[in-house]
């Protein structure tokens, strides 16, 4: 009935437009380049785009991945395997991926999981230890920690 037509822009107005994308939060090369892609452009164009944002430093995966891990280990509590996973996940190399993991210091790592196994047990009202054990550990896989450090966390704070 209506068709919504799409505007057109330049092949600067598009640049600027993923300039400030990359610019508002870091982002991988993936996004960026599906982002480009909802543009339709010709592939000599996105080349030429990818390679003025990755000359410019507005694309840089190394500094999106350290970025990356440092927030989800902060904000969401998750493990190093999730953070793993999830990069992955979004094509970043392994080199990028062992950098990032880098960012995570190993004593705030063992506080976090203890404090959120903690927290979480507080919260759990189950009275059969067994049952108690099992959804804490459950809860920990889905953040993605190791299975050795969840069995011995758990075993450490429901006794």
């Amino acid at each position: 009935m209506f068709e919504k037509k799409k505007k057109s822009y330049t092949v600067n107005e598009i640049k600027r437009k993923i300039e400030n994308y990359c610019v508002y939060q870091d982002r991988c090369h993936k996004e960026v380049e599906q982002k480009i892609r909802d543009f339709q452009l010709i592939p000599e164009a996105r080349e030429l785009i990818l390679l003025s944002l990755m000359k410019d430093d507005f694309l840089n995966e190394e500094r999106f991945s350290k970025s990356y891990a440092r927030g989800k280990f902060r904000i969401k509590s998750w493990g190093k395997p999730r953070i793993v996973r999830e990069l992955k996940f979004r094509d970043i190399s392994a080199y990028n991926i062992k950098t990032a993991l880098k960012e995570i210091d190993e004593e705030s790592y063992l506080e976090t999981i203890y404090r959120i196994t903690e927290k979480r047990n507080e919260v759990i009202s189950e009275p059969n230890i067994y049952k108690r054990k099992k959804k804490l550990i459950d809860f920990l896989m889905r953040k993605g920690f190791e299975t050795d450090l969840i069995y011995k966390t758990v075993n450490e704070v429901v006794s």
